[in-house]
């Protein structure tokens, strides 16, 4: 029987890996500038965290979490997404008790039982932030100036930022009430999906995040603005557009955007690929103000942001086998059995010298394994025969200029690093 790999699932092979490593290198990178730490939490965590967070009647909690019981008999999902799982262990690790203000950044794999597609898996990789313990307007626009520096580094172009004002929890309990009045309409229900015919009575703001187009076109013909803003968050979110004008990132305030998750008011944002499709959101995010406090923590103010790694890479057109496999800087090439003992030997020597080397493992050719040492890209090749032996010294080919010279082998790690620094 032949095994493959889980529908939704994929392997990241060795041929596109260093596209990966790149782009993750980059997130620290970026985070370290912004003064953000790495935390890494379980893949596995209690359900009722994310029923509580993510909201009950969201499609993340209703159709799309893996979730089992164990042995036990406790309730276990794979995290569908990040925020929740930091939030807890913010609080369970009293980093509150630490410093209440703390920037944190995360890379790992996800899991939702979602349609397979281009981009979207059901095990997928984000990376993110989570900067808790402020309710500045600036800490707002920082989150958004990060996911803006992340996405310009990972490669994507001609992405928009789009931003919305939830406001507060009684803001959106008016924006609620405005929406389920909307929907309740025959005109407008008879138009609605069946999903979105039962978030129309229980979480009608779930009705503006569905991915339905003919749910769209409903939204957009009938909802328009409604006043349901306190002073408060109006000030809030116009101090973030001032903040976001001042550095001159370019943004689009669009009142449809509202997320799929219930924890998040004030500020939300969604950086937007066209050459995704229909499904083209590539990061998004926004503030969380009483998330903290709602699981048992002090009243404070939290936002973030998630990017998808997998939907990041095609957006910015990275192609998956184009960067071919492991880089080396030497490939050792012996040539008969006492040359192969001194190259082991060799070999040992330079890896020890922070020297990236491999060697031939099958007896073959010197043409074969020149072959090998292409595939490898390598830049070096040292060729080692009995004639070699005898002289106490190696031969170095450079394979880009073909130039070749003898080094004695205890001069060898010098010479060789003295050429790829």
């Amino acid at each position: 029987m032949k095994y493959k790999t889980i529908r939704g699932t994929r392997d990241i092979l060795p041929a596109e890996i260093s596209q990966w490593q790149d782009a993750e290198n980059a997130a620290r990178e970026l985070f370290k500038r912004y003064g953000y730490s790495e935390i890494r939490t379980p893949v596995m965590e209690e359900t009722g965290l994310f029923i509580k967070s993510v909201g009950e009647d969201t499609d993340i909690v209703k159709k799309e979490m893996f979730s089992f019981r164990d042995r036990g008999e406790r309730d276990i999902s794979l995290r569908p997404e990040g925020t929740a799982p930091i939030v807890r262990a913010y609080l369970e690790n009293n980093l509150v008790n630490l410093n209440p203000f703390q920037k944190l950044y995360y890379i790992g794999p996800m899991f939702r039982a979602e349609r397979p597609q281009a981009g979207r898996l059901r095990q997928f990789h984000q990376v993110g932030i989570e900067a808790i313990g402020s309710n500045s307007p600036a800490l707002d626009a920082e989150v958004i100036i990060v996911m803006a520096g992340l996405l310009d580094s990972f490669g994507v172009k001609n992405y928009t930022m789009k931003l919305n004002n939830l406001g507060c929890a009684d803001d959106k309990k008016k924006l609620s009430k405005s929406l389920k009045e909307l929907f309740s309409k025959k005109e407008v229900a008879s138009l609605l999906c069946d999903d979105c015919k039962r978030r129309a009575a229980t979480n009608p703001l779930r009705v503006l995040d569905c991915k339905i187009e003919s749910c769209k076109v409903v939204v957009r013909k009938y909802f328009k603005e409604v006043e349901f803003l306190c002073a408060d968050c109006k000030k809030h979110f116009d101090d973030v557009l001032k903040f976001l004008d001042l550095v001159k990132i370019k943004y689009a305030v669009d009142p449809y955007i509202v997320r799929g998750l219930d924890y998040y008011t004030r500020t939300v944002f969604e950086a937007s690929c066209g050459s995704l499709g229909a499904q083209n959101a590539v990061g998004a995010g926004g503030r969380y103000d009483n998330l903290i406090s709602d699981m048992g923590g002090p009243v404070t103010g939290a936002c973030g942001f998630a990017v998808g790694i997998d939907r990041a890479l095609i957006a910015a057109g990275k192609v998956p086998g184009e960067t071919g496999g492991a880089k080396v800087d030497v490939f050792v090439a012996p040539l008969g059995e006492e040359a192969y003992k001194k190259a082991f030997l060799v070999l040992a020597d330079l890896r020890a010298s922070g020297i990236s080397c491999d060697i031939d493992y099958e007896s073959r050719s010197l043409k074969s394994q020149m072959r090998s040492a292409d595939k490898l890209k390598a830049r070096f090749v040292l060729i080692i025969g009995d004639d070699e032996i005898k002289k106490g010294e190696a031969a170095l080919r450079n394979m880009q200029t073909k130039e070749q010279v003898c080094v004695s082998f205890d001069k060898l790690a010098a010479a060789i690093n003295g050429k790829i620094e």
